[in-house]
């Protein structure tokens, strides 16, 4: 008798099954946070420090790359448009599987394991991006106060290397351009 290997990788939860297992074994979590707090924390997670040091770059242009004006309102615009959309699914999912999850729940519900595996994945690469972004922002922040505060600290913190600063591309560029 052979198995297949692949068989168990399309398998879907059932949402009855679910919703027994949530109610007999007592996992309702308990609603702390309200409309606002979870409209401030989206806030919060998506702006975070690139918006604010990006979008003036990216309207504006830099040395390496020409600017996108007004254009970059209207995408905006948009963005927020398709974020509203986004958040519509997302309500219609929490009323149609109304356990705690995200999007990975519901897929697996839905379109099952395989693809739910994939969508875990994608959240966690979409996160880090963000994170990088908002590091990179908040790195810039903070040079920019250690530079303020050059005639009291040492010139190896206030003028690192370019190599500690920068990815290999710009380092060079930035050594080359500068002798």
């Amino acid at each position: 008798m052979s198995t297949n290997p692949t068989r168990g990788i399309f398998r879907k939860k059932n949402l009855d099954n679910i919703l027994a297992k949530m109610n007999t074994e007592g996992h309702q979590l308990k609603k702390t946070l309200g409309a606002f707090d979870l409209t401030i924390l989206g806030i919060g997670a998506i702006i975070g420090a690139g918006i604010f040091t990006l979008s003036g770059t990216a309207a504006a242009g830099s040395e390496g790359h020409v600017g996108a004006g007004p254009a970059l309102v209207i995408s905006f615009i948009l963005s927020g448009i398709i974020c509203g959309i986004t958040a519509l699914c997302y309500a219609e999912f929490a009323s149609m599987i109304p356990v705690a999850g995200s999007a990975y729940t519901y897929t697996y519900t839905t379109l099952g394991e395989i693809v739910a595996f994939v969508v875990g994945w994608v959240l966690l690469l979409g996160y880090g991006i963000g994170s990088i972004t908002v590091a990179c922002g908040w790195s810039g922040y903070l040079m920019q106060l250690i530079k303020g505060f050059g005639s009291f600290l040492p010139e190896w913190l206030v003028n690192p290397p370019y190599w500690i600063i920068y990815e290999y591309k710009s380092a060079l560029h930035t050594r080359t351009r500068l002798g």
